[in-house]
């Protein structure tokens, strides 16, 4: 068994928030680390992207924002369908809440086995989760492309799947006038990349160069800090690439061996701690990680669902193994 804590469960103590403006009407907060949001002004109303993990933790946010920006939440952009994500939208009472269609597939196929995963995993952003109303399901869906207007001259807002990635149905949200883009998991700032229900050869190729096409300025990653500057932007791109090309081809190289999920978690592992090992939630995410890229190496096109039981499993047998 290992002796390390479960994943974040030990990570219990509360983080420092950041609110930033990024642009006229455009915010961010972020929390050393936890699940980025943000909230874009409109002639309509607000555009929220991202929802928290309960209700409570999202009126928090909600709070917050209202002292910046007025009116109600038009619209409520999920980037993907985990928990942490998903399960605090009814705070918003918006007027609707978009995803891609693949994310609601995704919310109906393994959203409770999710939400018991998540919750166990990192606890501290389950903030009173007897105030979750039960799965968040999307009430707008899209397949490829979405523009939500803004009104008063300024462009508008598009939502775009670039291809499979940290999940099947992960979206951006980017502002062309602005140059700002909300990535998602998509990239990380200084964080490490969680890729347990991944699809790392696409998200590491055309997904990530799709993303850097766009010329964003101003970049707001999943976790990590707001970045700022096309050279800045383009590291963060380059520092999550990195980590997924190194899962694949340790991995691979691990499997050629004659290795198995072990021996491609030790080879990962050593090859990622040096640059990753002390940024947000490393030691969280790499053993799910190995174990997703290793059913990929073998042939597994989707991920296997977590479950509760799933993930003690591979932590104990990976984490346990250091």
């Amino acid at each position: 068994m290992s002796t390390k804590p479960f994943a974040s469960s030990a990570d219990l103590a509360p983080k420092h928030e950041v609110l930033e403006h990024l642009a006229d009407g455009v915010v961010a907060l972020t929390a050393e680390g936890d699940p980025n949001v943000g909230a874009i002004a409109t002639s309509e109303g607000l555009v929220c992207v991202e929802a928290r993990a309960t209700p409570v933790a999202a009126r928090r946010w909600l709070e917050r924002l209202h002292g910046v920006l007025d009116g109600p939440v038009s619209y409520l952009v999920l980037s993907h369908y985990h928990a942490v994500r998903v399960l605090g939208a009814s705070a918003f009472d918006a007027g609707a809440i978009v995803a891609h269609t693949a994310t609601a597939e995704l919310i109906e196929e393994r959203g409770a086995e999710d939400w018991a995963s998540e919750q166990a995993r990192m606890p501290r952003l389950f903030e009173e989760p007897a105030s979750i109303p039960g799965l968040t399901r999307p009430t707008l869906t899209f397949a490829d492309e979405l523009r939500l207007g803004r009104g008063g001259g300024r462009g508008d807002i598009w939502l775009w799947w670039l291809g499979r990635g940290h999940t099947r149905g992960d979206i951006v949200v980017w502002l062309p006038r602005e140059r700002v883009l909300f990535a998602g998991d998509l990239v990380e700032a200084r964080a490490a990349l969680y890729t347990g229900d991944a699809y790392h050869r696409e998200w590491s190729g055309p997904t990530l160069d799709a993303i850097a096409d766009l010329g964003a300025e101003v970049l707001v990653g999943g976790r990590g800090a707001v970045v700022r500057g096309r050279e800045a932007v383009a590291a963060a791109i380059a520092q999550s690439r990195r980590f997924l090309q190194v899962l694949i081809d340790e991995s691979s190289r691990a499997l050629d061996a004659g290795g198995g999920l072990r021996e491609a978690f030790g080879a990962c592992y050593e090859a990622l701690a040096p640059t990753y090992g002390s940024w947000p939630i490393f030691e969280h995410t790499i053993p799910f990680d190995v174990a997703r890229v290793v059913e990929e190496l073998q042939g597994v096109e989707h991920p296997t669902i977590w479950t509760t039981e799933r993930d003690r499993a591979v932590w104990d047998e990976l984490q346990g193994s250091r």
